[in-house]
């Protein structure tokens, strides 16, 4: 019963072990089921379900009827153009990354585009190439398809690396579309809960790296081959300060004036972003600036600087994959799903909550899946969103994937009317615009000191990483970094924390006796709580550390107690043990034995309980001992185990932990669980965890209800009554004051 009384609760209930609870009240027997339950639920068919499917399966069914058209179309009008700008330079851009001619990044930032926008289900997100992803698609691209040893520089030798380096990017974001698709049929849009933040933020980092080290050869025109093997960012720095003295002057002038106006005009923008009607698409200013002053001052003529040249109008028939390739890049396809996946899903749930709109994780592994392989079938290569690309689609107004459409368009018009005009433009400047994308990437370093303070684990993930990603390349880095962070989840759990609970102002709460000053702990009561999960690779450590709460080894004592009722019987067989009112009194002097004869007994034995039934009296081990035996003294005669935190319990720690139980139980230590969750107990009478020995009444509601029972059925008259305290306790603003006595009269309830 619960009354309140002003800022007071006053409670009134009886002291409650599960069995007493359980048998009070009645419980629900419910189904649980199974997993052909939920099988046959998956794979049936009604009309509902199918009208669900279908809605979930093609979202524009659901949003575009509920388009407002007058509210929103400008808007997206508006946003689409400003994407679309911006993501025929960043295709342009990032195909340099591919080791691809720029053109070809033209198709990825227009086929997916149009597939997001009938399956995806985020309204903000601006899908196409990522840079990421681009390198590493031209990580595979140039293991598989390298430069040409003999440094052939032909027109017809550069076009077949080419056409077979375009090939290769096709097949792979093929196959990596086929993957996406399957873990999105297969409801697998959960795996992103594997890339934690930190992971995310190292990796992202790490690829900036990467990004700002392969456009260094377009910025300084030095022909730089393709390291894709571990260290090869070592080999690829070698190589181009090896040819530092070859630079192409005029190409190194271009990129460090156009890196200066992108990074400062950025900034601008995002310092004047609340006053700017819309972003300064400076991008798309310096492209156009640079393409007229190359075309003009005959820059590849006089200097020698390398163009965009000829760009294909129209489309190109779609292509099958090639099937060598796919055997050989399966784990760079698994990697560029997954890795493409989860940068599209964060940005999209962060768009989410800001607009408040639900995302499906499986529906967007669907859609990419499907933009993949239409963007391989024409290929185009990998794409998943950019940040920068999303930032401009939502800040400049963009409402709904509408504005995506318009984005296609202006890249289908820059394909097929004005590619043309692109042709003058120096690669230097569109290695400059890559590296001017990554800023956001470049800045997550400042996160490294605030995660450091925050938490020590996730600074760990970032930095590991981070080296991984930049030193073994992204595939093998991504691999060791998930590896790295599930050690990381084992570690915690392998040492879990566990520690020493007391009392807090005479109340009915308990907190960690280390952290409180008016602590209450009962005489000879050990309190002991373990917040984790306890399993197979953590139970010894449990083990160690109960002992260490408690302060000795039970089996140490049980084998020592055992060993003294062997010697007592001795020497009462040969009368140097009288037995009186006040105990055993040594009448003779005694035979120091040898503990090598003392051990002859088997171990065994000695871990069985202590036997007095043929002794005509019964020993108290806490009193003194004929002279010559010796048993550590035990100061405790209850455990209560907090398993409020322990969310569950495997087979082999289920063995060692009644193991531990009984040898305290031997030792007549009562032993109590108290805060188990549903189900604990049900599983280890399930297990046969309980028998003459361990039985269900040690389980107890709370750690209180434990306590009670222990000072009511001790009944320790030493024990001076608790008196009245009062404790605040503070919930947000306002004060709860629980007045509380505890009472030692049998069957008594708790008042407080």
């Amino acid at each position: 019963m619960v009354e309140p009384v002003g800022n007071h609760y006053i409670v009134a209930r009886a002291v409650y072990s599960e069995n007493l609870f359980n048998e009070e009240h009645e419980k629900l027997h419910r189904y649980h089921k199974t997993f052909w339950d939920h099988l046959k639920l998956y794979f049936r068919c009604y009309p509902q379900r199918i009208k669900k499917i279908a809605l979930g399966l093609f979202p524009i069914v659901s949003w575009l009827p509920a388009y407002r058209f007058r509210e929103w179309i400008l808007s997206d009008i508006v946003s689409g153009i400003n994407t679309g700008l911006v993501a025929v330079l960043q295709g342009l851009a990032f195909a340099l990354l591919v080791n691809v001619p720029p053109g070809y990044g033209l198709y990825a930032a227009f086929f997916p585009v149009l597939v997001y926008f009938i399956f995806g289900t985020s309204r903000h997100i601006s899908v196409g190439p990522f840079p990421v992803l681009s390198l590493m698609v031209g990580g595979a691209v140039v293991r598989l398809v390298p430069d040409d040893p003999a440094g052939s520089t032909t027109q017809a030798n550069i076009s077949a690396i080419d056409e077979a380096r375009v090939m290769v990017a096709a097949s792979v974001t093929f196959l990596s579309g086929i993957f996406q698709l399957l873990l999105g049929i297969l409801q697998f849009g959960f795996i992103v809960i594997y890339l934690s933040q930190s992971l995310i933020s190292g990796f992202t980092t790490a690829a900036a790296i990467h990004v700002v080290v392969s456009q260094l050869k377009f910025m300084l025109q030095l022909p730089v081959p393709g390291f894709n093997k571990p260290f090869g960012i070592v080999y690829t720095l070698e190589s181009i300060f090896s040819q530092i003295t070859n630079t192409n002057i005029a190409d190194l002038v271009t990129s460090l004036i156009v890196l200066l106006i992108v990074f400062v005009v950025k900034e601008m923008n995002d310092r004047y972003k609340a006053k700017l009607p819309t972003p300064i698409p400076i991008e798309l200013i310096v492209t156009v600036l640079a393409a007229l002053i190359s075309y003009f001052v005959k820059f590849e003529e006089k200097f020698n600087v390398a163009v965009v040249g000829k760009l294909e109008e129209g489309f190109q028939a779609p292509v099958a994959p090639d099937v060598g390739v796919l055997q050989e890049c399966i784990g760079d396809s698994i990697s560029i799903a997954i890795v493409g996946f989860a940068v599209a899903f964060s940005v999209a749930k962060v768009y989410s909550i800001k607009h408040d709109y639900p995302i499906d994780g499986n529906q967007e592994l669907i859609a990419f899946g499907l933009g993949n392989i239409v963007g391989g079938s024409f290929k185009g290569f990998a794409s998943s969103t950019a940040l920068s690309r999303s930032g401009v689609q939502e800040s400049s107004g963009g409402k709904t994937q509408i504005a995506g459409i318009i984005s296609a368009i202006i890249v289908l018009i820059v394909i097929v009317a004005i590619g043309f005009l692109l042709e003058p433009l120096q690669k230097s400047v569109l290695a400059s615009l890559a590296l001017g994308n990554l800023k956001g990437m470049l800045m997550q370093f400042k996160e490294v000191g605030i995660l450091w303070r925050k938490d020590k684990y996730d600074c760990v993930i970032w930095v590991v990483t981070f080296l991984a990603a930049v030193f073994l390349g992204l595939d093998i880095g991504l691999a060791t970094a998930v590896a790295f962070q599930l050690l990381t989840v084992v570690i915690r759990s392998q040492i879990p924390s566990c520690t020493v609970l007391a009392n807090v102002g005479r109340s009915d709460i308990y907190r960690n006796r280390k952290d409180y000053t008016d602590v209450y702990e009962p005489e000879g009561v050990k309190i002991f709580r373990c917040s984790s999960p306890i399993f197979f690779a953590n139970i010894e450590y449990f083990r160690e550390k109960l002992i260490t709460a408690v302060g000795f080894n039970p089996l140490r004592v049980l084998r020592k107690r055992n060993k003294a009722l062997r010697k007592i019987r001795k020497m009462l067989k040969k009368g140097e043990l009288q037995v009186t009112p006040k105990g055993l009194i040594c009448i003779a002097n005694h035979t120091q034995e040898s503990e090598e004869e003392l051990d002859n007994n088997s171990i065994e034995e000695l871990d069985q309980p202590t036997n007095m039934k043929d002794l005509s009296i019964q020993i108290n081990w806490d009193t003194d001992l004929p002279t010559g035996i010796t048993v550590p003294r035990v100061n405790i005669h209850s455990i209560i185990l907090d398993f409020s935190a322990v969310s569950f319990l495997d087979f082999s720690a289920m063995r060692v932990l009644q193991k531990t139980l009984k040898e305290f139980v031997r030792i007549n230590i009562d032993v109590y669980i108290a805060g188990a969750h549903e189900g604990f107990l049900d599983k280890l009478k399930r297990c046969a965890f309980f028998d003459e020995e361990i039985k269900p009444s040690m389980f107890f509601l709370t750690v209180h209800d434990a306590v009670l029972h222990i000072l009511l059925k001790k009944d320790i008259a030493s024990c001076p009554k608790l008196k009245l305290a009062e404790v605040s306790l503070q919930f947000s603003s306002f004060t709860i004051l629980v007045p509380l006595h505890y009472s030692q009269a049998p069957g008594s309830a708790l008042h407080s």
